[in-house]
């Protein structure tokens, strides 16, 4: 690789690191990231290192909360952790619906949705929708507390929000906070339960990418998967413990803000763009 293209792939690996944990969709950014940051690879290998770079987020999330995902304790002999045990059959509930809908309609929901249009209405209307729910949880308090208080009916639900991250643009993490959020969970439960989530979530769609592209890697192709991955691994730590304080202290509107922002941004390039 060139310098030039260790850049970029350092630029794409902290957008990655950020976006994929704060709920402004990691999509709509790479979207436009891509628009003016051309890698010099195939599109086939573009389209499985936007996905596969998730991993190094991935071990960010294991390492930042190992205490509370590892379900044994050591010393003095094995204990198993029966309270993460409960968590993580909890979290393979959640996964059901995606996993289903996600092996079914992946590549139709690509070929169809994966549109600057589609994109930046997500943005919006997910942007929108953290503004009223948050304006509206002003008024209620959230009856599930802590991540423990999390019951099988609770992590379906949110389970079922998730499934709408499967069109472009939502955000995973936003869909399934807005949805943990519409169903009366605290705003840390929520923050928790979505990044025990993306664990088997981000593990089986990398996987998949994985497969339908090979193992057969030149070295310029490994080279750039690794360091997109520890850039993004390095980035999502600092997202993370970010995510976690803010929401002790704050609500979501900004991250609405955002997106609707951002969504127009879209709007506005692309549009300009077809009409030039």
């Amino acid at each position: 690789m060139s310098f030039v293209e260790v850049l970029k792939v350092i630029f794409i690996g902290i957008v990655e690191g950020i976006t994929e944990w704060l709920p402004i969709s990691s999509t709509g950014h790479m979207l436009l990231v891509d628009q003016f940051l051309k890698l010099n690879m195939t599109q086939a290998f573009k389209d499985m290192f936007i996905v596969v770079i998730q991993l190094g987020a991935i071990l960010a999330v294991v390492v930042l909360f190992w205490n509370k995902m590892f379900p044994f304790r050591f010393g003095g002999g094995p204990v198993i952790k029966k309270e993460t045990f409960s968590i993580w059959f909890k979290v393979v509930v959640a996964c059901i619906p995606s996993a289903v809908l996600g092996i079914l309609f992946d590549d139709w929901l690509e070929a169809h949705f994966s549109t600057p249009l589609v994109i930046a209405a997500m943005l919006i209307l997910y942007g929108v929708l953290f503004i009223v729910v948050e304006n509206n949880n002003r008024h209620h308090r959230p009856t599930v507390r802590r991540l423990s208080d999390i019951n099988y009916r609770v992590a379906f639900a949110i389970g079922v929000f998730q499934v709408l991250s499967l069109i472009p643009g939502t955000s995973r993490s936003g869909a399934t906070i807005i949805g943990a959020l519409l169903i009366g969970v605290s705003r840390t439960a929520a923050a928790e339960f979505t990044f025990f989530l993306a664990v088997p979530t981000m593990l089986g769609a990398s996987a998949v990418k994985l497969l339908k592209f090979g193992f057969e890697f030149t070295g310029a192709e490994m080279a750039t998967l690794v360091l997109g991955m520890v850039v993004a691994f390095v980035v999502s730590l600092v997202s993370i413990r970010f995510l976690m304080d803010y929401v002790k202290q704050h609500d979501f509107k900004v991250f609405g803000w955002y997106r609707i922002v951002l969504g127009i941004v879209v709007l506005l390039y692309f549009g300009i763009r077809a009409l030039v």
